[in-house]
């Protein structure tokens, strides 16, 4: 969330970074963060003022007694009490204000950086860079629900029947190529110098609540109420927490962690074309970086960032274009982010298949993740992730964009990871 910092020093930047996400109600919001801050904060110095003078009794209270001022203590011990009754209250009011403020707090989003472009929705969104191969495809080709059917890859109507709709079954060379997709992305990420990790797929409210997916305010996490425990929408979640309520030294950063895991979100509202096949699934596979950073460091991290998620497309051979999104159709959580979208050209649509953000200090104020400068002051860290990549459409490109009258071919990168060059 953004600091009370950001927001006294810099009230009218903030304003105008709330507009540029489209932020409804910024000024009331705004105003209502500052007047709970200062209610807090006169609360506090009236609570400082009660102790200081609660202190200097007690220790008069000693002293009157040895002085025979017998009256004078009793006096000063009713004010003590006076006074230690009042404190009560009045931190109850400030803990009442800070809790407040925080509630306000979470509603509202991240400020983009300056170069984030204005807009309202995708339509919107700069195209920054095209690349890959360009795809020829056989006469008659198919979309990749037909060829999963046709080479026996991914049952969908399986996947109702044991579960229900967005669940597929992965099955033979389709479970096969999906897992030589994870090493292989796994594998590339630790050859750029992250580290893997396994976490949880479940985690606490105050993790989602670190990472911004809570307050859900589109319903898209799987919530489990008994435990109040939730399913992951991506490693992000337990990975960034891991450095929750963290002090890290200077030295240790940047750290970059990489993971796998299943992803799980109920992806409210969609339908149509959009989720055909693999398109948009409530659950799937995807593999994620994540960084934390210093503010100086943390532009260059993302992208470092970029050219990895870059490199691993041109390695799948797949035609992709990069886009810079503007502030309308930004994450909640997000100050600057690019999407990576491949091309279907059986579907002649772009799909998106990884999101690299910078959080800025938005994510680590909500961890309380920091470090300490060589000077001994302690920072709020930066924090950043992305997928590299995530699976579903990345397989539905690779059956589209590769297949071929003699069936699909496999990327040259990919073949000692599934151990075949062909789908037939």
């Amino acid at each position: 969330m953004l600091t009370i910092k950001q927001i006294t020093e810099n009230t009218e930047a903030v304003l105008r970074g709330l507009e540029k996400k489209h932020f409804k109600n910024a000024q009331e919001t705004i105003e209502q963060v500052l007047a709970f801050n200062d209610k807090r904060k006169s609360t506090q110095n009236v609570l400082d003022k009660n102790l200081s003078e609660v202190n200097a009794l007690s220790k008069s209270i000693g002293m009157l007694m040895k002085e025979g001022k017998k009256d004078e203590a009793e006096t000063a011990k009713a004010r003590v009490a006076e006074l230690k009754e009042a404190n009560k209250i009045l931190q109850a009011e400030m803990d009442k204000a800070q809790e407040d403020m925080n509630t306000l707090l979470y509603t509202i989003p991240n400020i983009p950086y300056d170069e984030v472009p204005e807009g309202k929705c995708a339509e919107d969104n700069v195209v920054e860079k095209t690349g890959g191969m360009e795809t020829e495809l056989p006469e008659n080709a198919l979309p990749h629900w037909d060829l999963a059917k046709k080479y026996d890859l991914i049952d969908f109507d399986l996947g109702v029947k044991i579960t229900g709709a967005g669940f597929p079954v992965y099955k033979g060379k389709g479970a096969q190529l999906q897992r030589a997709l994870i090493n292989f992305f796994l594998d590339e990420a630790r050859k750029s110098g992250y580290t893997e990790i396994m976490p949880p797929t479940l985690v606490n409210a105050a993790s989602g609540y670190g990472t911004g997916q809570l307050p859900d305010k589109e319903g898209q996490m799987y919530h489990c109420q008994l435990d109040d425990l939730y399913l992951i929408p991506t490693a992000e979640v337990p990975v960034t927490n891991i450095y929750r309520d963290v002090i890290l030294d200077e030295k240790q950063l940047p750290i970059k962690n990489c993971a796998y895991t299943q992803c799980f979100r109920r992806e409210a509202g969609s339908y149509g074309k959009d989720v055909r096949g693999l398109n948009r699934l409530h659950e799937f596979s995807k593999i994620e970086i994540v960084r934390i950073d210093t503010p100086e460091h943390s532009k260059e991290s993302h992208k470092e960032m970029l050219e990895h998620v870059e490199g691993l497309l041109q390695k799948l051979e797949l035609p992709y274009r990069i886009l810079r999104l503007c502030g309308g159709d930004m994450s909640f959580t997000a100050a600057l982010c690019f999407d990576f979208e491949v091309y279907s050209e059986a579907q002649k649509r772009w799909l998106e298949v990884s999101s690299v953000s910078n959080f800025d200090t938005y994510q680590a104020n909500r961890l309380k993740c920091r470090y300490r400068t060589a000077e001994k002051k302690t920072e709020l860290c930066h924090t950043l992730n992305g997928s590299a990549l995530a699976l579903p459409r990345i397989l539905a490109a690779l059956l589209e964009n590769h297949q071929t009258p003699e069936g699909i071919r496999i990327p040259k990168a990919l073949v000692p990871y599934c151990g075949f060059e062909m789908i037939d």
